[in-house]
């Protein structure tokens, strides 16, 4: 079964940046949309950015203009470019990927700390 790897989190200050990746262990098939979700403890599941099959991409209000969703189609990789840290974007990011069924990452934790 196919699993998707992510990597790039970290302790970073307010005000800087990181980038999540997150890679298929092999090829999927039919892929509808990739992207970011997150959830802080006791908190429901959120979306955070995500990108279609012919690069759409929507972003919850609270990221719109920090950060950057991006795919390699050829890779079935995801990408989560996020300038302008804050204290609020600190919690656990997963990847997620829309195919015929539903994939998710393991998780990755982002922490924005002075």
């Amino acid at each position: 079964q196919v699993q998707l790897v992510e990597s790039g989190g970290g302790v970073v200050q307010p005000g800087g940046s990181l980038r999540l990746s997150c890679a298929a262990s092999g090829r999927i098939f039919r892929i509808y949309e990739m992207g970011w979700y997150r959830q802080a403890p006791e908190k429901q599941r959120e979306l955070v950015a995500v990108i279609n099959s012919v690069g759409i991409t929507n972003y919850v209000d609270s990221v719109e203009g920090r950060f950057t969703v991006s795919r390699d189609a050829a890779k079935d990789t995801v990408y989560l470019q996020m300038n302008s840290l804050k204290p609020e974007d600190t919690t656990v990011y997963y990847c997620n990927v829309r195919s015929l069924g539903d994939l998710w990452g393991q998780g990755t934790q982002v922490t924005v700390s002075s």
